[in-house]
């Protein structure tokens, strides 16, 4: 294949990516008023091949997104709602005796609903740490192991998991490892006035909402090939690289904030979350290369998760989002270096 028709064959690519992108962003508005940054967050991660923590008080329509992309792009949908009294086994799935033709009992495995190409996992701060960690291996892995059986998950597969940042009792934090396996956590906030309006007339009319499937695994499958095929110029590969470095206090790039501030850095995750979801960025955008515009724009939601704020700055009252502004003032884009 000459330079030419490589050319041709990626701008066709990243066209059928951006009116995919845009069909299925259509669909899901159908549905959802308002979240715009939420929307494109989850659908970047689905079509980066990550997973999403969702982060906000109830009613906000967190599930009713999820269940809004999985109807638009044809995908089998599994909601799990955590409780403190759920096994790993509710999850996973178990060995069952079973009645069988003839009298005789055999055993046979049952799934859990895990097994689906989009799993809510609704109030996961709810379940207990035991529980918790049944997902540490089907989200890194895309597989589940039980006894001898091993699973693998259909593809394209994403947990997109809830949470309540109020609500205390009753509930087990998420501990580091299995936040960092999140490319993103995106921030749920209350809608505006306008909204609000459009909200009372969408839900309490006698109007029916409907969404098309305009999508499918196999288009979503191949989609994130696209993604992977983006190029990363070492300019913007650099800037990726500082950004996760200077979450890890005592780093060459660590601002002072960050060294009197953070106990934990981000991991090497961080900076596989910011290549990744630049790409999908990039391609939104009509372009074939990552710039380190790319790289900044997504670096919150990437970063916000894998930062942990010692008590000093808890003291002094600030936050992973002050730490993340004083991250992004400090480490420059070199086309701002002076």
């Amino acid at each position: 294949m000459t330079l030419t028709q490589q050319a041709d064959q990626a701008r066709e690519q990243a066209g059928d990516f951006r009116t995919t992108y845009r069909r299925i962003r259509e669909q899901v508005g159908r549905m959802m008023v308002g979240q715009d940054d939420v929307i494109d967050g989850v659908l970047t991660a689905l079509m980066a091949g990550g997973h999403v923590l969702l982060e906000g008080v109830p009613g906000l329509g967190k599930t009713m997104l999820v269940n809004s992309i999985s109807r638009a792009v044809d995908l089998p949908f599994s909601r799990i709602q955590f409780t403190p009294d759920m096994m790993p086994a509710d999850i996973i799935g178990t060995t069952m005796l079973t009645e069988v033709a003839g009298g005789g009992h055999e055993l046979t495995f049952q799934q859990g609903p895990i097994v689906a190409n989009l799993v809510l996992a609704d109030e996961i701060n709810r379940a207990t740490p035991k529980t918790q960690s049944a997902l540490l291996e089907v989200m890194q892995e895309r597989q589940v192991t039980v006894g001898r059986r091993t699973l693998k998950m259909p593809e394209p597969f994403c947990v997109m998991a809830t949470q309540n940042p109020i609500d205390q009792e009753g509930t087990y934090p998420l501990p580091e490892a299995q936040l960092d396996r999140f490319l993103f956590k995106l921030l749920v906030g209350y809608p505006t006035e306008a909204e609000y309006h459009a909200i009372v007339d969408r839900t309490t009319g006698g109007g029916q909402v409907t969404i098309d499937p305009v999508s499918d695994a196999a288009t979503l499958c191949r989609l994130r090939e696209v993604v992977r095929q983006v190029p990363v110029p070492e300019v913007a590969k650099g800037y990726a690289i500082r950004l996760v470095m200077a979450t890890q206090p005592g780093s060459p790039y660590a601002p002072e904030a960050v060294n009197h501030g953070v106990a934990l850095g981000a991991s090497p995750r961080g900076i596989q979350g910011l290549i990744l979801a630049a790409k999908v960025r990039c391609l939104l955008d009509d372009r074939f290369a990552v710039s380190c515009d790319d790289i900044a724009s997504i670096a919150r939601p990437v970063l916000r998760h894998r930062i942990i704020v010692n008590y000093q700055a808890l003291a002094r009252g600030e936050g992973v989002e002050q730490l993340i502004d004083a991250i992004l003032r400090d480490v420059k884009a070199p086309h701002h270096t002076t």
